[in-house]
């Protein structure tokens, strides 16, 4: 029992069985005022403690007249290591139809489970309780290091620090890169975030803007004018053959390619990069700002689905550290944001083109301007009695997008759209939401032209429907359309 445990001060105690773990139980106790009895065989024992000023009685743990002893106790811990001596003891305990509260001390799983079933309340094994301690104590050693060589590595930027997202990054992306920028700020050196692509989907734009995060197109930098660079969840990107030295390289995904970095910090044990990023912050101890507070909380919320997803005790504390530091209005205004009339009408359009075989909708939004709608009505069809599955697919210029989302837990979506265009086109996403990208001449071998429009809208439709479909494996009949 470590400093700083209290107990309830309505509560007397008895120990049974006082070696070293009952000796650091009992004196614990004692500290914070508890009435404490010690009852113990060892008759030498028992005086040292006496001499302590502890109540220690000489008594087998095993004789039925300790239960007459400890009978006016509220706690019981038996706690010698001598778990067979244990057993007889719980069981006499019991037999009694006391009602005590007992915390008892096993040697493995096995001797676990017939404590239980003898009626401990609670049972500990002390080499798991020291192997959990050393564990927690590696990792904040481990953390300790991690940090002082990430330090080494930011302070010797001579230039700017060039930070770059993940290709059309998410919030996990952007709030990892606005954690490490402050953190190089706390440090004394200035850092931009860079990305590729669009800051797409009505959420991450809202994200960006309500938190007033500033990145930089890396189409519209001069990359020579940073001499440090750092990937932070960049492992999704579509392009990860980055042709740039790369000096710094976090994230939560597993990296196809090696990268020759002098700083990695690569976790597939949690389910964010920002969780990762908010155990740096908390180590560096930086003052942390409202709005990056704000944006690693939604990060590790978005990244997890609300902790619906993947979610592991690291991103939990992660959180729970986060929460009193954020804004929830903004994040309540990051979650709901308004929806614009291209969304609207995508939306419409889905709604109207919908085909349902079992639990699973398909739909074409047909030709659309903005392709993060998608994601948006692949969300809001998913709210649709009976539905379990969607995708929802529109044309831009001569690319078919498509946007899937699910909450079958027996089907991965990311896998689905892997198996239905991964050949023909590209595909990533989880086991709930996922999206591809496949070029319009694959399923049609015509140029895009005013003139062929419903054309290549019904060849489209006809195709990619029946690659879904096969690809999640739905027999049946139509449901609805």
């Amino acid at each position: 029992m470590s400093a700083g445990i209290t107990i309830s001060s309505m509560s007397t105690y008895a120990i049974l069985g006082c070696g070293s773990v009952g000796h650091a139980v009992a004196e614990e106790l004692v500290e914070q005022g508890k009435e404490v009895l010690i009852v113990d065989r060892d008759s030498d024992r028992v005086e040292a403690l006496r001499d302590q000023d502890l109540n220690a009685q000489a008594a087998d743990i095993r004789d039925e007249t300790v239960t007459g002893m400890v009978d006016d106790r509220d706690v019981v811990l038996i706690l010698s290591s001598d778990v067979e001596a244990n057993k007889e003891a719980v069981a006499n305990i019991r037999d009694r139809d006391e009602d005590q509260f007992m915390v008892v001390r096993a040697s493995d799983p096995v001797s676990a489970d017939e404590l239980t079933e003898l009626g401990a309340d609670v049972v500990i094994n002390p080499s798991t309780v020291i192997a959990n301690s050393a564990l927690r104590s590696l990792e904040a050693g481990e953390l300790e290091y991690k940090a002082r060589k990430l330090s080494d590595v930011v302070e010797a930027v001579e230039g700017r620090l060039a930070i770059i997202t993940h290709d059309n990054p998410d919030p996990d992306s952007i709030a990892s890169a606005a954690a490490l920028q402050e953190i190089a700020d706390s440090l004394g050196v200035e850092a931009d975030i860079l990305y590729l692509g669009e800051i797409g989907h009505q959420e991450n734009r809202a994200f960006v803007n309500l938190l007033g995060i500033e990145l930089l197109s890396r189409d519209e930098v001069d990359l020579g004018s940073y001499d440090t660079f750092a990937l932070i969840d960049y492992v999704k990107a579509s392009d990860t053959d980055i042709d740039i030295p790369v000096d710094i390289l976090i994230d939560h995904y597993e990296p196809d390619e090696e990268y020759e970095v002098e700083f990695s910090d690569v976790r597939p044990n949690v389910s964010s990069t920002s969780t990762i990023m908010t155990k740096y912050v908390q180590e560096f101890d930086v003052s942390l700002s409202e709005e990056v507070a704000t944006a690693l909380l939604y990060g590790i919320r978005s990244e997890t689905l609300d902790f619906k997803r993947d979610t592991t005790p690291a991103d939990l504390t992660a959180a729970a550290y986060l929460y009193p530091f954020a804004n929830h209005d903004t994040l309540e205004q990051v979650e709901s944001p308004s929806m614009s009339p291209e969304t609207l009408d995508v939306l419409a359009e889905a709604i109207t083109n919908r085909e349902v075989q079992g639990s699973h909708l398909v739909s074409n939004a047909g030709f659309i301007r903005d392709r993060d709608a998608l994601s948006q009505a692949a969300s809001h069809l998913l709210n649709l009695e009976g539905i379990t599955t969607t995708a929802v697919f529109g044309i831009v210029d001569d690319t078919i997008y498509l946007a899937a989302r699910s909450k079958d837990i027996r089907m991965n979506i990311g896998n689905v759209l892997q198996d239905a265009f991964g050949e023909i086109g590209e595909a990533a996403g989880h086991s709930t939401q996922a999206s591809s990208e496949i070029p319009l001449g694959i399923f049609t071998g015509i140029e895009t032209s005013e003139d062929n429009r419903d054309t290549l809208l019904s060849l489209t439709e006809e195709a990619v429907k029946k690659k879904l479909f096969d690809a999640m494996g739905v027999d049946g009949e139509t449901n609805g359309s």
